[in-house]
């Protein structure tokens, strides 16, 4: 079953509503969020990438970070929190500007309001693009907010894949090791049996 993914755009409230439903724990959606090594991972819609400068996620805090093209162009952002209700919701007030997280103040600031939910066994992140303006709401849409968006909740997908290929293949090699080890210790007591050890030694082995 197809996983449900909303993306809606309110004007009169100058609003953009995202809900997203993800097949992971709420701990590591929520992990996904808030520490800057994974965010790092997912963030920045392709080809650029996220760099982390600096992260304090608490209330008053700060997540100042760079988006970097390949060919080096850098644009950097932050986000104030205001808000932390841990494995629930945070609250962000989001911003470009300079490398020392001065505000661009011709750019339109985002108040995100991401709320976390467990459904079952699975996640329902809804996320509320709050803005000053209608103006404001339109020049962030014209810039390509809703593909760039899309296109890292993907790549979160991406990182949840990557993740369950790693503990499989984490799995395979670990059931080689002692399989290797098991056929080690075999082949041991067989040659202890053919030089005709002690009974004692070979119960010791």
């Amino acid at each position: 079953m197809k996983s449900l993914f909303e993306f809606n755009v309110y004007k009169e409230s100058s609003t953009v509503e995202v809900k997203k439903e993800f097949d992971v724990s709420l701990e590591l959606l929520w992990n996904a969020w808030t520490t800057s090594e994974l965010l790092d991972k997912w963030w920045a819609p392709r080809p650029y990438v996220t760099k982390t400068k600096s992260m304090e996620f608490k209330k008053g805090g700060t997540w100042l970070y760079a988006m970097v093209s390949p060919a080096n162009e850098i644009h950097w952002c932050k986000n104030d929190y205001q808000e932390i209700e841990p494995l629930r919701k945070f609250v962000g007030l989001d911003a470009f500007c300079d490398e020392n997280g001065k505000t661009d103040t011709s750019m339109p600031r985002t108040l995100w309001t991401c709320i976390f939910s467990k459904i079952n066994d699975k996640v329902l992140l809804t996320i509320t693009s709050k803005y000053e303006t209608t103006n404001d709401l339109e020049k962030i849409i014209e810039l390509g907010f809703k593909e760039g968006f899309t296109m890292a909740l993907g790549n979160l997908d991406e990182l949840k894949q990557r993740r369950e290929e790693n503990i499989r293949l984490h799995k395979e090699k670990k059931k080689a090791y002692y399989l290797k080890k098991k056929l080690a210790t075999i082949s041991g007591i067989n040659e202890q049996k053919k030089t005709k050890l002690p009974p004692i030694q070979l119960q010791i082995l």
